[in-house]
């Protein structure tokens, strides 16, 4: 399956989504901030795929995915933003001005997170 990175500095979210993940297969990587991300990534961690919240201390996701995705070795990388900003406005913001692949909604089910990620991942 796959290698999939949570960001989230909720750690309730990011074990609920890591076993949610690894129940399906998936290895499952977390980290609690956009630096650790980052940091993650630029030691060599490449994920599939990267479930990032938006609203995070000192620096948000919308950040976060625009460094990724400026980043020519790391461009690649699916992002999901997995968010309780859910207006029109935050998702545009998410695929337009922080280029993520896409924008989901927090509370979110198990069903559509499981759906939702094989659906980013076949893509």
């Amino acid at each position: 399956m796959a290698n999939i990175m949570v960001v989230d500095d909720n750690p309730e979210i990011t074990t609920l989504v890591k076993i949610t993940l690894e129940a399906e297969g998936h290895s499952v990587t977390t980290a609690a901030s956009g630096e650790e991300c980052l940091g993650l990534l630029y030691s060599g961690v490449k994920p599939d795929l990267i479930l990032l919240d938006i609203m995070m201390p000192e620096m948000d996701g919308w950040e976060v995915s625009r460094r990724i995705k400026e980043n020519e070795k790391l461009k690649d990388i699916i992002i999901c933003m997995l968010t309780a900003k859910t207006t029109t406005m935050d998702a545009l913001m998410s695929l337009e001005s922080a280029h993520a692949n896409w924008h989901l909604n927090k509370p979110i089910s198990r069903a559509k997170l499981v759906e939702t990620v094989r659906w980013l991942l076949e893509g």
